[in-house]
């Protein structure tokens, strides 16, 4: 009887060391380096969040988190590495909101958003500025509006390319205030700056991070932002919703992203390191000082942002027949 016992004991110890071991597998990522895509050219707003990000993680998770540009196909060609790799956790992308707007707007792309790729967390956001050149006979939003309906297609607005976020969020301005200006698109949001500047164009919806030097020189002037309130920064600049424009909010947020299939774990595991990198006073600071909003949201929270954006820029691009090829 002891014998048999003691067996059924012995079964049972092996038993739930079995199950223990996948707990200790996951237990244990990272157990080599992490690469980090971002899928588009160093430099940037989004490149700076990125090496952030990597330096951070790296310090985190004990292993090295390494950035790889991979840029092509307004951020597609870097996506599709993320969508097709290992769902391991071990290749992640940093991704923007042209990861809804190419879902959206593409007629063809080879993966689907919200099937292949599962969002773990925003890390910051930084809101849109619209600026204008001082050539434009306007110096708040309103005087804006106004001067574009009074005369249709006259304002040129530049943007850094067909499917950006500036474009969608004019056009999407457009619609609301029933407006007509003319988008001007760019190779990059550099020249559609300096074209700006140079005023050879006449407003365009940027950064703050980028746009700020030009606003503090009087080389532009600031109308308004986008933001759900005004910008510490900038506290004399009104937000386009208090400008009578309700819920027109919008955001360049920079998030993780991996593959499906990835365990819920490991998911959240790079969640809490998000959430830990965006609450520390250094980040905070250094965020600050380019008017990035901390964020650290949970995976849950960042899935169901992706299904509201999809959601509204197709909307969109059925009312304003956006396509982007």
């Amino acid at each position: 009887m002891r014998s048999h016992a003691g067996h059924r004991r012995l079964t049972l110890f092996l038993a739930l060391i079995a199950l223990a071991l996948p707990v200790a597998a996951r237990a244990e990522y990272p157990e080599r380096p992490i690469r980090l895509i971002v899928p588009f050219p160093p430099g940037g707003v989004t490149d700076v969040v990125a090496r952030l990000t990597a330096e951070r993680f790296s310090a985190d998770l004990g292993q090295q988190v390494i950035v790889e540009n991979k840029a092509g196909a307004g951020g597609v060609i870097g996506t599709e590495v993320v969508a097709k790799a290992a769902p391991d956790g071990y290749t992640i992308l940093l991704t923007t909101p042209g990861h809804t707007i190419n879902a959206a707007l593409r007629a063809a792309l080879p993966f689907d958003t919200e099937r292949d790729l599962a969002p773990v967390s925003i890390v910051g956001q930084v809101p849109m500025l619209l600026v204008s050149h001082p050539s434009l006979p306007v110096t708040d939003f309103k005087g804006f509006v106004d001067y574009a309906r009074k005369n249709p297609g006259k304002i040129n607005v530049s943007h850094a390319g067909n499917g950006t976020l500036p474009h969608v969020m004019m056009e999407l301005l457009m619609v609301r205030e029933r407006i007509q200006v003319t988008n001007v698109p760019y190779r990059g949001a550099a020249p559609a700056l300096a074209d700006l500047v140079a005023g050879q164009v006449q407003a365009k919806l940027d950064t703050y991070t980028t746009a700020a030097p030009f606003v503090a020189d009087r080389r532009l002037n600031a109308l308004a932002v986008t933001a759900s309130k005004r910008l510490r920064q900038l506290p004399q600049v009104p937000t386009v919703m208090e400008s009578g424009v309700p819920d027109y909010e919008g955001y360049l947020w920079m998030g993780i992203v991996a593959p499906a299939g990835t365990p819920q774990p490991i998911l959240d595991r790079l969640a809490a390191a998000t959430r830990r990198m965006v609450e520390r006073p250094d980040i905070q600071a250094r965020f600050d000082s380019d008017a990035v909003e901390p964020v650290g949201n949970s995976p849950a929270a960042f899935k169901a942002q992706v299904g509201r954006e999809i959601a509204q820029w197709r909307d969109l691009a059925r009312q304003a027949a956006i396509k982007v090829e």
